[in-house]
């Protein structure tokens, strides 16, 4: 059993797991950091930004200034953002036969993986996975067309180049797996290969293994994966949380006995309470508002935004925010709002239970009815006719790079009375902000990650306990920023196994059983024998079928008889005679009742040697020596065959015959 490990980031993963016969891929998470090495996208012409100057090098020696721009001290790429795929070199991705999906944000690789590599197979995952993964692809694809750059940037990519380049563009990994955004057409084609599954359905992959989804707690239709065999049990814990939020609580009694647990999606700001957080999101707000500033929330169009909006949905009143107006604008503002009404089977039991009412599960519905919250697709059309200030802003993307966030950061950024919100923690927020500096606004840093922490990891490992824990290698040691924080690390035992980018780990257990079925006819032709109590044998002569990875024993056929032939046969045409197999021995040969029986049959001088396996017996007057070991025993004898044949049916007496 192995596992190919394609993402070194330990959030977005994606692993191919071989186990038995089958090739499963676990996630496909698109790595949107390298974003955030791009100069930002403007919906509406930017001067600040179409007047950067150019890059070239101090000795003019290298000159980019069509790819590399200058700002705000630093150098970006000009051009179309791009990001980092899994790796495609480690193995041949064809052979791939299926993709577990456990939540939206790591399936963002998918339309790289299924439309390009000869991918055949088929891609599992939960409804509202498939739908919220749908949206945020198509808000993707949306913001890059929206704003498309004529020219692709290659050149600085160039290995002797990029080392000359300033930082932090010089330390850029893996540069040349980055790829342009996908097409709409390549979205709903990769889609298409997705089969629906609902929590604790078990799918059996080509009767080898079973597959089955669990809830983790993490978002809506967010899933664990159980991978088992009959005898062998993989569980894949991928983006969980213990929290009580909006999504249906983790199930992890299914966890328990575990061969090997892979662990992955932790949460990245171990030291942050998601609580403590929402209240120093809601104060800031309040205090922003008051002051008759603006608030900007990038985030993602689903996930904590549900939280969020629920959060102020309590606090608007006590904060007299009342009449402050909220917007969230993003091309699927409006369908993910909506997704999140419908799903109520993987919801909470909480916010089931409104459903039945009825009553709508998340506050928002009130919100939007009351005209507190407003949704557009873009800060074209409606919206800019009715914009009002002072106001709170949610919009995408948590990369500052691209869509309608370009716009208010440059309409914003030069007042010192508005504030910027980062909610999301995958981006760090200087970087984010890099190419709008110097900033006038004020910059809150909130982040809100709900997944595991180091302490519940630990204790949900002492609950379930897996006889093996695989990892990515940042999770076995402290942060770098942090290096006396050995409680932000996994301490196991036996040690977690660590795994980074294009690493490929034998996973260390072997396949000892396997499960065979017999035919009817077969087990009844067979006669047990009972070797001790409550264990009984029998001898079969069978036929063993192998067809899709399902093993049936069948009675061996009988001899079909040959028609009579006119021809003379030849003497070594006859078939050979069919021999009784011989007949298996088990039990053991007792030390003291066998020399016993050999005095009784008149072999009195024996000498008794012990062995680290047994007993040597030598017989002195006959000079005949007996093996006695615990799976064999050894008559040695040298032309005597009488003497042998009585000592072999001594011997024979204690056994028995199967």
């Amino acid at each position: 059993m192995k596992l190919y490990c394609l993402s070194g980031h330990p959030t977005l993963p994606c692993n191919v797991l071989k186990f038995k016969s089958t090739t499963i891929m676990l996630d496909c998470g698109l790595d949107t950091t390298a974003a955030l090495y791009f100069l930002p996208l403007p919906l509406v012409h930017s001067p600040r930004l179409s007047k950067l100057p150019g890059w070239v090098s101090k000795d003019g020696a290298i000159n980019l200034e069509k790819e590399l721009k200058e700002c705000s001290g630093r150098v970006f790429v000009d051009s179309q953002p791009e990001f980092c795929l899994p790796e495609k070199e480690l193995l041949d991705l064809s052979t791939i036969d299926v993709i577990l999906i456990s939540n939206y944000h790591c399936m963002m690789a998918l339309p790289y993986i299924t439309e390009h590599t000869g991918f055949t197979g088929a891609v599992y995952a939960t409804e509202p996975t498939l739908q919220i993964g749908r949206l945020l692809m198509e808000e993707l694809v949306t913001f890059m067309e929206r704003v498309p750059k004529a020219q692709a940037a290659t050149c600085w990519k160039n290995k002797e180049i990029q080392r000359l380049l300033p930082g932090p563009l010089k330390d850029a990994v893996d540069v040349w797996s980055w790829r342009k955004c996908y097409s709409v057409q390549e979205v709903n084609s990769a889609l298409s290969k997705v089969q629906l599954v609902g929590y604790s359905q078990k799918v059996e992959l080509f009767g080898a293994v079973q597959v089955t989804p669990l809830s983790s707690g993490y978002s809506l239709g967010s899933s664990n994966w159980i991978i088992q065999s009959h005898y062998e049990k993989v569980s894949y814990v991928s983006g969980s949380s213990l929290l009580t939020t909006h999504p249906q609580p983790m199930e992890q009694s299914s966890l328990k006995n575990s061969d090997v647990l892979i662990l992955t999606g932790l949460t990245q700001i171990p030291t942050a309470n998601p609580d403590g957080m929402l209240g120093e999101f809601c104060s800031n707000l309040a205090m922003t508002i008051r002051a008759g500033g603006n608030v900007l929330v990038p985030c993602y169009s689903s996930g904590v935004i549900y939280d969020l909006l629920e959060c102020l949905y309590q606090f608007m009143d006590s904060a007299n925010l009342g009449s402050t107006p909220f917007y969230f604008i993003s091309p699927v503002a409006n369908s993910s709002l909506e997704f999140s009404q419908i799903f109520a089977e993987w919801l909470c039991q909480n916010k089931q239970s409104k459903v039945y009412l009825p009553e709508p599960p998340f506050p928002h519905a009130e919100l939007i009815q009351t005209n507190k919250l407003k949704h557009y697709p873009s800060i074209h059309g409606d919206f800019s006719s009715e914009f009002r200030q002072p106001c709170v802003v949610f919009t995408g993307h948590p990369s500052l790079r691209f869509g309608d966030v370009v716009h208010f950061m440059e309409l914003w950024g030069k007042s010192s009375l508005n504030t910027i919100i980062f909610t999301e923690p995958d981006f760090s927020y200087l970087d984010a902000l890099a190419p709008y500096q110097p900033l006038a606004m004020k910059c809150v840093y909130c982040p809100i990650d709900t997944r595991l922490n180091f302490h519940q990891v630990s204790k949900l490992l002492k609950d379930i306990q897996p006889l093996h824990v695989v990892c990515p290698e940042p999770y076995t040691q402290p942060p770098p920023a942090q290096p006396h924080r050995s409680d932000l690390m996994l301490e196991l035992q036996p040690p977690p196994m660590a795994y980074r980018r294009c690493s490929v780990l034998g996973l260390p257990f072997r396949r000892r059983y396997e499960r065979i079925h017999l035919l009817p006819e077969l087990a009844r032709s067979l006669v047990p024998s009972e070797i001790k109590a409550g264990v009984s044998v029998a001898t079969v002569s069978a036929v063993l079928q192998s067809k899709d990875n399902k093993h049936v024993l069948q009675p061996a056929p009988k001899p079909t008889p040959v028609p009579p032939s006119k021809k003379r046969k030849r003497v070594t045409e006859e078939p050979p005679e069919s021999l009784n197999p011989k007949p298996l021995l088990s039990g053991a040969v007792p030390l003291e009742p066998f020399l016993a029986m050999l005095h009784k049959n008149g072999i009195t001088e024996v000498k008794v040697e012990e062995t680290a396996d047994g007993h040597i017996l030598h017989l002195q007057t006959e000079d005949v020596l007996i093996q006695l070991e615990e799976d064999a025993t050894h008559i040695i004898c040298d032309n005597n065959e009488p003497l042998r044949t009585a000592l072999r049916d001594l011997v024979l007496r204690f056994l028995q015959k199967l």
